[in-house]
């Protein structure tokens, strides 16, 4: 297989139609021009250049394979351009996965802003339910980057966004809207908007609900956050949701857990290296998770 550099200095000869020339445009000596010609001659099994009195020229193999030298030399200089791209964060391909709760309220901005200011860079997205399907997709090569609750088997790189707090949303005329805050005690035996357990968020509930010696009622079992805290809204009961899957337009009352109840939000890194997943966590990290105004920080009840 024949080298860049052999074609690059085939090329160069031919253009300026000399040894020396080429040598000098190439900023190489003449002996080591030479030695790359004699390696393309000998991978071919014939010569490229004839060697005149004053000067060289092509061969008929020499003018044959002209062409698809300046194309494989045009090739590598796209593959160097791409690469530099990509790493300049100009161009190339991110592949993010992200708990469904903070598509609108973490991811969105950051991709309106790298979608205004990278053109050229590809961004798919899948959404997950739990943080261990999160880890799924890394592990898979499915995704590069994943955003969510920390999982519980994750021994790859990672990055600390925030903490994601959970609230409890009620109607406004159910009876508890009235404290400023709930305790895990006050939901017993109350109707339950739960999650199906193919959330992450359904068996977590539940243990924090055991650690308080609380069992939950669930009246009926979701996909989404934002659906659960929809239908408690509309009277069927209590839901506790991640404030990043709360919209401005909800109904409802939210009430602050007493003692709060969070959970830590973290970046998986497939590819550390990778300049445009470097940066894309970078921003992420920066923009942080969204704060929410509550009871005692601003009062949210309609």
């Amino acid at each position: 297989m024949p080298t860049l550099r052999a074609l690059e200095c085939l090329i160069a000869v031919l253009e300026a139609g000399s040894i020396t020339d080429a040598a000098a445009a190439l900023h190489m000596s003449q002996p080591a021009l030479s030695h790359q010609l004699a390696a393309l001659e000998r991978e071919i099994g014939a010569p490229v250049v004839e060697r005149l009195p004053r000067g060289v020229r092509a061969t008929a193999i020499g003018r044959a394979i002209e062409s698809d030298a300046r194309a494989a030399l045009t090739a590598a200089a796209r593959v160097v351009d791409s690469g530099r791209s990509v790493a300049r964060g100009e161009a190339g391909r991110v592949r993010l996965a992200c708990a469904e709760s903070l598509t609108a309220s973490l991811l969105a901005p950051v991709l309106r802003t790298w979608i205004r200011h990278h053109p050229e860079v590809r961004i798919h997205l899948t959404e997950a339910t739990s943080a261990d399907d999160l880890v799924r997709h890394i592990e898979s090569g499915t995704a590069d980057l994943a955003f969510g609750p920390r999982p519980t088997r994750w021994t790859g790189a990672e990055e600390l966004i925030g903490a994601e707090e959970v609230i409890a949303v009620l109607p406004t005329d159910h009876p508890l809207s009235e404290r400023d805050r709930l305790e895990f005690a006050d939901l017993r035996d109350q109707p339950l908007i739960h999650y199906h357990p193919d959330n992450g968020l359904s068996a977590w509930l539940d243990t924090e609900a055991a650690r308080h010696g609380t069992p939950l009622t669930p009246v009926v079992r979701v996909r989404h956050a934002s659906t659960a805290a929809h239908l408690a809204a509309s009277g069927l009961g209590i839901a506790l949701v991640p404030t990043t899957a709360l919209t401005p337009d909800l109904p409802g009352t939210l009430r602050t857990l007493d003692p709060v109840l969070s959970r830590d939000l973290v970046a998986l890194i497939a590819t550390p290296a990778d300049p445009l997943v470097r940066r894309f966590t970078a921003d992420i990290v920066e923009r942080r998770i969204p704060a929410l105004s509550l009871p005692g920080r601003g009062d949210r009840s309609r």
